[in-house]
């Protein structure tokens, strides 16, 4: 399972049989979209970007931003510590090479039903939690019903289409559905991690503590300094070690994690060779903060490597409780503002793609006009929608980046004159007179440079924006409560977008906690269009469903694009290996691996020096 700070990864849906019910299911040993057969044989031996013999041992030191005070991920309590999902197996995981498949984990076998009534998982009876408990039907049924009662909407959200989990033998257990028309449930009831009863029961679920969990993963939590580091220990005894689907993973005796307060200060403690492993974010570090000696000399390895993710939309996210936002004509001036192309060229190097689409970087992203296909979604829809889905392609504003934007602030002055907004007294003041003031709630002080920038330009036209600075705990609690204007947020996508979509736009998830629909969007017209994504029963009907709601969501400049690049840029210490071939949809450090033969990096004590990101 995906840590919950990047939600759930997504898997897809299933085709369903043309057949009567009575015609009997057969256990499979992975479930794939559309029932073509999965990439790898029941009898396959490891995963093609794993290697097989890498060599175990050794210590992986990663870093984090922020802190943390709590080791329970599935509660919308608390900050979860990183990698909290090392210690927790699932029914089944998918594979990193193929887009919607899933394999059995703790289910030796997956059983569904011709029509898609249910989902039947058979237990390996070798599995078992890390203190020697034995999984067992129970605990799955458990888990079940305490991640609906007890945890994060999101969970609730994902299963909401499931009646009940039944324990039929100690191995064995059924999930009933109700009702036919969610084709990914199978898969997603997959991904669900097993609890064992026997310790939670006794303990409460909703209190977020530091006491370490009993889990069945293959690390366990050995030491924890509060809010500054955590400690996983791969536990020898594991009962999945040996599975197919595991070999060639969790190479690393122990993986440390060190909570940085800002990016800058890690950046330095990594060229001092405190941790080993850095996924850069900054371009204009990438250009020219490597030129340090720990790379000169080969101590630290700077690499580009593939990324095949669909990228989906980062941006500047408008929250539509705001009223001030609920204009579109207010949504569209503000993003007239953004100087992107300046950004680009003097902040980042040149290094980024504008993002323009919700599903950027796969073929489910709307670049060209609607097909016969999609308008015979679209046209239903018409009045209710902006008119310009039908007619134009969505393309962000492109300025010339000489950081002068008259022409845009022009475009801009205009919309918010037609939405009623004037100037007064050299204030821009809304349609009940009041000065136009913008928080932008920011917890990464990198963004600081990218925002100023937008801040002036919004200064130009009388807008008061202010940059609100809070640590991580202070900026998760008021993301929650809906407590913000504007943030700076993400809707990641996988290949096989499905019943998440309602998580990020549907109207039921507006004022769900802990959903990510930052942006409080309740509109029927994309609450269908949702729908119709979620309960597509081809590839093709897919892509087609996922480009309709894609043009609506671009034209109702709910956020303000920002960008993306489609390699992972990392750094990482010389002692560390990893396998020739990346897996499609993952950067795979879980693949990685201490070399034998290489002196770990010694460590010193980083500079004063803070990189400026």
């Amino acid at each position: 399972m995906m840590p919950l700070r990047t939600l759930l990864k997504p898997l897809g849906g299933l085709l369903l049989a043309g057949v009567s019910c009575l015609v009997l299911a057969a256990p499979q040993h992975a479930l794939t979209l559309y029932d073509e057969p999965p990439k790898y044989p029941a009898n396959f031996k490891h995963l093609d970007y794993v290697n097989p013999n890498a060599p175990k041992g050794g210590t992986f030191r990663k870093s984090a931003l922020g802190t943390f005070d709590s080791l329970n991920p599935f509660i919308n309590k608390g900050v979860p510590a990183d990698d909290i999902d090392l210690t927790y197996d699932t029914l089944a995981r998918q594979s990193l090479d193929e887009p919607f498949t899933a394999y059995g984990l703790i289910a030796e076998k997956i059983e569904k039903a011709p029509d898609n009534s249910w989902v039947r998982f058979y237990l390996r009876p070798q599995a078992k939690f890390n203190d020697g408990h034995p999984i067992r039907a129970e605990d799955v049924v458990f888990s079940f019903d305490t991640l609906m009662k007890s945890a994060s909407p999101l969970f609730k959200s994902y299963y909401s289409d499931v009646e009940k989990a039944v324990e039929e033998n100690p191995l064995q257990v059924k999930f009933i559905f109700k009702h036919t028309k969610n084709r990914e449930l199978p898969l997603i009831l997959g991904q669900l991690p097993i609890l064992p009863k026997h310790w939670w029961e006794s303990r409460d679920f909703n209190k977020g503590n530091l006491e370490i969990p009993v889990g069945s993963g293959p690390y366990t939590i050995t030491e924890i300094k509060p809010g500054r580091s955590i400690r996983y220990e791969r536990n020898k005894d594991y009962w999945g070690k040996d599975l197919p689907i595991n070999k060639g993973l969790y190479n690393f005796d122990a993986i440390t994690i060190d909570y940085f307060r800002d990016n800058s200060v890690a950046f330095e403690a990594l060229k001092a060779g405190q941790f080993d492993y850095w996924l850069e974010i900054s371009a204009k570090n990438w250009a020219g903060a490597y030129n340090v000696p720990a790379v000169k000399q080969g101590r630290l390895i700077k690499e580009e490597i593939r990324n095949a993710n669909p990228t989906g939309m980062q941006g500047f996210i408008f929250n539509l409780r705001r009223p001030m936002f609920q204009d579109v004509r207010v949504r569209e001036a503000l993003n007239l503002l953004f100087d992107f192309e300046w950004a680009n060229k003097q902040l980042f190097n040149g290094s980024y793609a504008r993002t323009s689409s919700y599903f950027e970087n796969s073929d489910m992203a709307a670049k060209t006009l609607p097909s016969d296909e999609e308008l015979a979604i679209l046209e239903p829809l018409r009045g209710q929608i902006p008119d310009k889905v039908f007619t134009e392609v969505y393309k962000p504003d492109v300025t010339d980046a000489s950081g002068m934007i008259r022409e845009q602030q022009r475009r801009a002055y205009k919309l918010l004159q037609d939405a009623g907004w004037r100037i007064v007294d050299d204030k821009m003041v809304d349609t009940q007179g009041n000065p136009v003031k913008i928080e932008f709630l920011l917890a990464q002080t990198e963004f600081e440079r990218i925002l100023l920038p937008f801040k002036r330009n919004l200064s130009d036209l009388g807008i008061d924006l202010q940059i609100r600075r809070v640590d991580t705990s202070q900026y998760l609690n008021r993301l929650r409560s809906r407590d913000f204007d504007m943030i700076i947020g993400s809707f990641p996508q996988s290949s096989s977008p499905g019943s998440e979509q309602r998580e990020y736009w549907a109207s039921e998830s507006a004022e769900k906690p802990g959903s990510r629909n930052f942006m409080g969007l309740k509109d029927p017209a994309i609450d269908q269009l949702t729908e119709g994504l979620i309960n597509a029963d081809s590839r093709q009907n897919l892509i087609t469903h996922a480009r309709a709601l894609d043009r609506v969501l671009q034209w109702g400049f709910y956020v303000i694009p920002n960008w993306h690049i489609k390699t992972w840029r990392v750094a990482y210490s010389n002692h560390i290996g990893h396998p020739a071939v990346t897996p499609l949809y993952d950067i795979g450090t879980s693949t990685w691996w201490v070399k034998p033969d290489v002196e770990p990096v010694t460590a010193t004590q980083p500079t004063s020096e803070s990189l400026e990101p």
